[in-house]
């Protein structure tokens, strides 16, 4: 907690994604949904939602990836008393 912000960050070791679909994981318009590491199925809504449920509440959502080596998710919130 810094200055009035909670960080947390969650890190996988999935399939990981290329920088092109991370500029695209967040837009309806595109398909990003595709099989992950134990073949499950993915609809694409669900990084979509976070995010917009964490802007919402004021903070930022952001994502680090490299293919085949995993993700990490990043969000920060403001923290109140």
């Amino acid at each position: 907690m810094t200055d009035g912000w909670v960080g947390i960050s969650i890190k996988d070791s999935g399939i990981g994604m290329s920088k092109e679909m991370i500029g695209n994981v967040f837009r309806l318009d595109m398909n990003t949904n595709r099989k992950g590491t134990d073949k499950e199925p993915s609809t694409g809504l669900g990084l979509i939602i976070c995010k917009e449920f964490i802007e919402k509440h004021g903070g930022k959502f952001w994502i680090e990836s490299e293919e085949g080596k995993g993700s990490t998710f990043y969000f920060t919130l403001p923290f109140k008393l």
